[in-house]
């Protein structure tokens, strides 16, 4: 029997500090691979005093040892993605790209701004990378992939051909058509910066497997942007739960083992659609400045709230989560009062799982004492009393054990449990 890969998972509306564990967790790794999404996730990672934002590449960029794959199930924007390799010195043999990758070119993000600006008041808030229209041509197999990058004159006249028979649809968005040779030298300038990266990664991965390689696989965004399973149509365009790491790099559910999940001990969301846990009065603005709550791929202010108990059993349960790390326990530090949301009221009904449409829910809280003084501490027996009981009610109240907590943005203030 092969080896079996771990597995990490967003619990939440994403933003829950994935890479940081990740990171954390990739220094025992000998494979780091990402399975969905694309640009619009953003983990920031920090080392040494030292920022690094990463989009794509997958987090265990930051361990000299670790080989990283970027899998079918992800949407590549070249420009992006070269912009972000150059924050590295020579990833020659740590870095692969699979063929099967769809490619996300300037245009898909040109068709997301102008359908967001014709929705109005319906716009879904997207980062308007062009993450939704990518994803869509390739449900409606018009799209590209990167492997096609090795043929750029075929690719460019594809592309053209694509133009002209959709032509009065993008004219009527404001899309401009591409004049073939600019089309054609961008291809070949992604050429030569990808074509090293670009091969059958899912062959690689079996053979890791094979081989008894500790392999970890990382997705974005979080369970209740899932497209399936989310909210929708307030939703990213993938499969954001653990089943997406099987179908976005080519693996099979018995190859998956360990499933960690990632939640914040708060709640927040970006873009619109419904949050029944948000807060909008001062207890949102202070979660909001104490956790710097603004987006790492847009600047955009999130929107803050208390941990919501019922989205996260539900979570737990379709992911399959054998054990969570909570992040940012340290921006609750200093409220004399902290909520969780342990149940939804709808019209007259209580219920506590997540119904088909989340919309004019209301919240039903538990408050717990605050307490001040965990930022930093690396240790579960030395974080203050009422933290440690809201540690272990979440726990009963997700079906989950917490093993991992952390309690700064710096790797090292991290306890396990």
């Amino acid at each position: 029997m092969s080896n079996r890969a771990d597995l990490i998972v967003g619990l939440q509306w994403g933003d829950e500090g994935k890479g940081k564990i990740v990171d954390h967790l990739a220094q025992n790794y000998d494979y780091v691979c990402r399975f969905a999404g694309g640009h619009n996730a953003g983990h920031t990672i920090v080392v040494n005093e030292r920022k690094y934002a990463l989009h794509l590449i997958p987090s265990g960029v930051l361990n000299p040892k670790a080989i990283n794959i970027v899998g079918n199930g992800v949407v590549l924007s070249p420009k992006d993605f070269i912009k972000e390799i150059s924050q590295f010195e020579n990833l020659k043999g740590r870095l692969f790209i699979s063929d099967k990758a769809h490619l996300l070119l300037p245009y898909h993000s040109e068709i997301d701004k102008a359908r967001e600006k014709l929705r109005g008041k319906r716009a879904i808030g997207t980062t308007g990378k062009g993450i939704g229209p990518a994803y869509g041509d390739k449900v409606a197999r018009v799209g590209h992939r990167v492997g096609e990058l090795k043929d750029p004159q075929k690719l460019a006249k594809k592309i053209i051909d694509y133009f002209k028979i959709n032509r009065v649809i993008f004219e009527a968005m404001g899309v401009e058509i591409p004049e073939y040779g600019e089309l054609l030298n961008e291809l070949k300038s992604y050429q030569e910066a990808l074509e090293e990266f670009i091969t059958d990664t899912t062959l690689i991965l079996w053979k890791a497997l094979e081989e008894e390689k500790k392999v970890l696989l990382e997705g974005a965004q979080g369970t209740m942007l899932d497209i399936d399973h989310g909210t929708y149509p307030y939703v990213t365009s993938s499969t954001t739960i653990s089943a997406g790491a099987c179908s976005g790099l080519g693996l099979n559910p018995k190859d998956i083992g360990k499933v960690t999940g990632i939640a914040k001990a708060y709640c927040t969301r970006v873009g619109n659609g419904p949050f029944p846990s948000e807060d909008l009065g001062e207890a949102g603005k202070k979660l909001r400045e104490n956790g710097a709550e603004f987006g790492t791929t847009t600047g955009r202010p999130r929107r803050c709230g208390w941990f919501d108990a019922v989205a996260m059993k539900h979570a737990v349960r379709i992911n399959g989560v054998d054990q969570i790390a909570l992040m940012k326990l340290d921006v609750l530090d200093g409220f004399d009062e902290v909520k969780v949301c342990t149940a939804y009221k709808i019209k007259d009904e209580i219920i506590d799982y997540v119904p088909y449409d989340l919309d004019g829910v209301e919240p039903i809280y538990t408050t717990f004492k605050g307490w001040k003084n965990s930022k930093g501490v690396r240790d579960f027996e030395e974080l203050p009393k009422e933290a440690k009981e809201y540690i272990l009610e979440l726990e009963k109240l997700s079906g989950a054990k917490i093993k991992i907590i952390s309690t700064s943005p710096d790797r090292k203030d991290t306890i396990i449990r």
